[in-house]
């Protein structure tokens, strides 16, 4: 099978605060951090994007899937925050909460199964598949 790509799947764009620390952010964009930081979905990083914006184009790529594909395992990789963010939306979590409510370490796996009653999350960022070494490296 050929990956497809979908740019509704893509990374948070941090805007002016990408490559930069969490420590030189907030020096910074002190206050557009901490607007941030209390709720993404409505105060995206400097210059950056919403939650909620990401929770519309990705949530595209889930319902363009759920269309096309009625039966059968479907593989979504994307980037951690956009992963909670999709979980977050598919759940009725805020997305505005999706670095508080889920966590998605590098690497894991959540499975998600769609049916006439809607998602339920069975399994959420599992990391079983890596080795021991790499599923306790600090910050993954």
């Amino acid at each position: 099978m050929q990956p497809e790509l979908r740019d509704g799947l893509k990374e948070i764009d941090y805007g002016k605060w990408e490559s930069k620390t969490p420590d030189i952010v907030n020096q910074e964009y002190h206050d557009d951090y901490i607007r941030w930081t209390a709720d993404p979905a409505w105060h995206p990083p400097t210059e950056g994007e919403l939650a909620v914006a990401i929770a519309h184009r990705a949530l595209q790529v889930v319902e363009e899937i759920k269309h096309h594909i009625l039966r059968g395992n479907v593989l979504v990789v994307s980037h951690k925050a956009t992963i909670r963010i999709i979980l977050c939306s598919l759940l009725g979590i805020d997305v505005g909460r999706f670095r508080f409510r889920l966590s998605c370490p590098v690497a894991s796996v959540s499975i998600v199964e769609f049916s006439s009653h809607g998602p339920l999350l069975h399994v959420l960022a599992d990391r079983a598949h890596l080795n021991e070494r790499l599923r306790t490296l600090p910050g993954t």
